[in-house]
């Protein structure tokens, strides 16, 4: 097998077309935001803003909450409502200090011992000169760095696009969660199909062969539990779909919240570390 032919090798577990739809559900404008999310499952919650070093970015959404009696710790991706709100925080395109806001609640929820629950929802990290200039690649960097070594339970959801080093800077986390019509990827259809073959044709292609979907990423190991939604995507049913992530996300602290540090720290290394499969092509 030549390096070119192991590019278009996959496994179709799912048509082209199934997974072409569940990529536009998961950018359609009525899809559920992190705030829909949050005003739904958790109770109390304080917005906190700022990195300390810059300015806010209100692309990423952070605070403290309650959830059924827990005292948690929230970052997420925010893309907005209306298109006025949607550019104001640059559709869920964060800049560094977007990031460095994200890290410093999760390391405020660590000096208190408090669980951090990441929803996960952007087209990536803005690819914008400015912030280049700010450190985009460290402070992305420093996040999947650091939330290795944070101390407390994470649960990271993917709830609509995981949109490369952007989603996995809010990431790394010992439960990951998809919610069905979600995706998660290196790269965008668009930039793979250009890559690949010069033609935004074969984008639904490329999403197939990307193995983008819950359903792939779950089957590769990467996913722990896949969360339902309706016919047509979270949309549908918002208050649904909210009562059924809220449990997920009560289940998967309840495994893992009483485990000693140095344990909870050791299995989200290796958990990661286990994703990591190659072979070698001739």
């Amino acid at each position: 097998m030549t390096r070119k032919e192991a590019l278009v090798v996959v496994d179709r577990t799912e048509p082209v077309s199934e997974t072409w739809n569940r990529v536009l559900l998961a950018r359609a404008n009525d899809r559920p935001t992190a705030w829909d999310y949050v005003q739904r499952i958790f109770v109390h919650f304080v917005e906190l803003h700022g990195d300390r070093s810059f300015r806010d970015d209100p692309s990423i959404l952070a605070g403290l909450a309650s959830l059924e009696g827990r005292s948690v710790a929230i970052v997420a991706n925010y893309k907005g409502k209306s298109f006025k709100d949607r550019v104001q925080r640059n559709f869920g395109m964060a800049h560094p200090e977007g990031y460095r806001k994200a890290l410093r609640v999760m390391r405020l929820a660590e000096q208190f011992g408090l669980p951090v629950i990441s929803l996960i929802d952007t087209p990536g990290a803005y690819p914008g000169i400015e912030a280049e200039e700010r450190g985009q690649v460290e402070a992305i960097a420093r996040n999947i760095q650091e939330m290795f070594e944070i101390s407390v339970p994470i649960v990271s959801t993917v709830i609509g696009e995981g949109g490369s080093g952007g989603a996995l800077a809010l990431g790394v986390g010992d439960r990951v969660l998809m919610m069905e019509n979600s995706i998660y990827s290196v790269i965008s259809p668009e930039a793979c199909a250009a890559i690949l073959w010069n033609d935004p044709a074969m984008s639904a292609e490329a999403a197939s062969q990307l193995r983008m979907t819950a359903r792939h990423l779950q089957g590769l190991g990467i996913v722990d539990e896949i969360i339902p939604e309706p016919e047509g995507g979270a949309q549908k049913d918002v208050a649904k779909v909210s009562q059924t992530l809220k449990s997920a996300l009560i289940k998967a602290l309840s495994e893992i919240e009483d485990l000693p540090h140095e344990e909870l720290r050791s299995r989200r290394y290796e958990k990661f570390h286990g994703m990591v499969r190659f072979r070698l092509l001739s």
